[in-house]
């Protein structure tokens, strides 16, 4: 078997989207119901795709506002990035397409591995965002799409090979 490969994703977005819920439900298997805002926190987890082992590290950042300076670090030795808004907040969707524009500012790359996540797909007497306008969004981006639910454990992870180098995980819908 060849040497694992490493891969760096960080996870993006405004605050209580659920950054920490699908990372941590991706990373143990498990949902943490409370709330407690997140500096940074970096979970590490092993993949094997197509034979090949993957040492992933997957850096649940601080939750992001319009205003927030985009820290340069995420996006050092970062291959590929999962932006998270939640179906149940305007605010957060529109907060997603300003960190997006930062992180393209920020890596001078049109080409940035995305992944848009629409997260707690589950509050459906709470929905503001339609399925449809998030997957218009990631098409204008050139991303990968779905909705999810942390809490209903709705996520398993999908992984694009984008290039020998390149791996983006994606989370995906049952």
């Amino acid at each position: 078997m060849p040497l694992p490969k490493s891969r760096k994703i960080a996870v993006l977005g405004y605050r209580s989207v659920g950054k920490s819920s699908l990372t941590i439900q991706f990373v143990e298997g498990q949902f943490v119901d409370s709330y407690d805002p997140t500096i940074e926190n970096t979970f590490t987890t092993t993949m094997t795709v197509s034979g090949q082992e993957y040492n992933l590290q997957l850096v649940d950042t601080a939750g992001q506002d319009e205003y927030s300076i985009f820290p340069q670090s995420y996006t050092i030795d970062v291959d590929g990035y999962i932006l998270i808004y939640s179906v149940t907040s305007f605010k957060s969707f529109e907060v997603i397409r300003v960190i997006h524009e930062k992180l393209l500012d920020m890596v001078g790359n049109v080409q940035v591995p995305i992944t848009l996540v629409g997260n707690k797909k589950d509050l459906h007497m709470e929905r503001m965002i339609s399925i449809e306008d998030g997957r218009a969004l990631a098409d204008s981006w050139n991303a990968a799409f779905l909705e999810s639910s942390a809490k209903e454990n709705q996520v398993r992870p999908k992984v694009i090979i984008v290039s020998d180098f390149l791996l983006v995980l994606v989370f995906i819908s049952f």
